[in-house]
């Protein structure tokens, strides 16, 4: 599927306006039904800790947060969720945490293990930060498939900006290539509307995109965080996020592209908008109800209604109402097969 270009006074352009532009969102979902036909993929979201060593400026379990509730999901609280899941129709577990230094390498390889080998014919996604290279091979080599770490912004000034001086953008990147070099389905991406952000900011980022040609590439708008450096910052934009959607879309055809819950909570239909917009996959909470609104990485986070996986049967109605089918499928990227 061949790819479109765009200059970068064409990008300038589109994301100047974040006025949603019905040619551009038309090429998209055209775009995405030629590579994957009407299929919206779902993903089993397991939020199994909230304990982060970080202190990112913008995220609402950061380690300096002193009103958050912490919790750490047991090995058989995990499997029950990954159990309970399959039972709905899932068939990609994603295990996402704080940067929590009891997950270790033994831990967390063993857990994988142990899903991989109760549910063989799942895929299993990690989102758990930046680690070593020797870390990642231990975990693929455990049957990790995926791994999603956004890589937040392409440049270094605005990087500094987002977090503190101990995490660069440098170490950042070195992960991204690491993984994708050992073998995973590797997904990066950013928030959009950032504190600092800029058009030129974004017009990086998709240019990084371009070149680092991820599997997956994961986009929300910025939602502020109580108790953060950034809590009195405005909200990113739906309307921009939804457009830079078709904008990926466009530039990499076979990319595996969430609705993501910050797009979920920013609006409410907000999720149906990026699947028109040209995105294919959802992921819904499998998280224990109990610790859903722990995980608060941002204010008014969906923690249940239609993102709880209890209504997989709603979601799959307005999927349906909107033309787009959720199937039973690990949703691979084409090449990974």
């Amino acid at each position: 599927m061949n790819s479109m270009h765009f200059t970068d006074e064409e990008l300038r352009a589109l994301l100047s306006n974040p006025t949603p532009d019905s040619d551009l969102t038309a090429k998209a979902a055209a775009i995405r039904k030629s590579v994957y036909g009407n299929k919206v993929f779902i993903r089993g979201l397991i939020e199994f800790t909230n304990y982060c060593k970080n202190d990112c400026y913008y995220c609402g379990i950061r380690a300096g947060q002193r009103n958050v509730s912490r919790y750490r999901l047991t090995s058989e609280e995990i499997l029950d969720c990954c159990r309970q899941g399959y039972d709905l129709g899932f068939r990609t577990f994603v295990l996402q945490g704080g940067e929590d230094l009891w997950w270790n390498d033994d831990r967390l390889s063993a857990l994988v293990a142990s899903i991989k080998d109760l549910h063989p014919d799942c895929a299993v996604t990690l989102s758990v930060g930046e680690r070593s290279r020797e870390s990642y091979q231990i975990l693929f080599d455990a049957g990790a498939d995926r791994y999603l770490l956004r890589h937040e912004t392409a440049d270094t000034c605005h990087y500094g900006a987002l977090h503190p001086g101990n995490l660069t953008l440098e170490n950042r990147m070195r992960c991204l290539h690491d993984l994708k070099d050992i073998g995973y389905q590797t997904g990066c991406g950013f928030m959009v509307g950032s504190p600092g952000q800029t058009v030129d900011h974004l017009i990086r980022d998709l240019r990084f995109i371009e070149e680092f040609q991820p599997h997956m590439v994961g986009i929300g708008p910025f939602l502020p965080a109580a108790g953060t450096p950034f809590a009195c910052e405005p909200a990113g934009s739906t309307d921009l996020t939804v457009k830079l959607l078709s904008i990926i879309r466009l530039m990499h055809p076979e990319v595996l592209l969430p609705a993501t819950t910050a797009l979920g909570t920013a609006e409410a239909d907000g999720r149906e908008r990026g699947i028109l917009a040209g995105a294919n996959v959802i992921m819904p909470n499998l998280s224990p109800p109990e610790v859903r609104e722990k995980y608060m990485l941002y204010n008014n986070k969906i923690a249940t209604g239609d993102e709880a996986a209890e209504s997989v049967a709603s979601l799959r109605r307005s999927m349906e109402k909107i033309g787009y089918e959720v199937v039973t499928d690990r949703g691979d990227y084409l090449d990974h097969k």
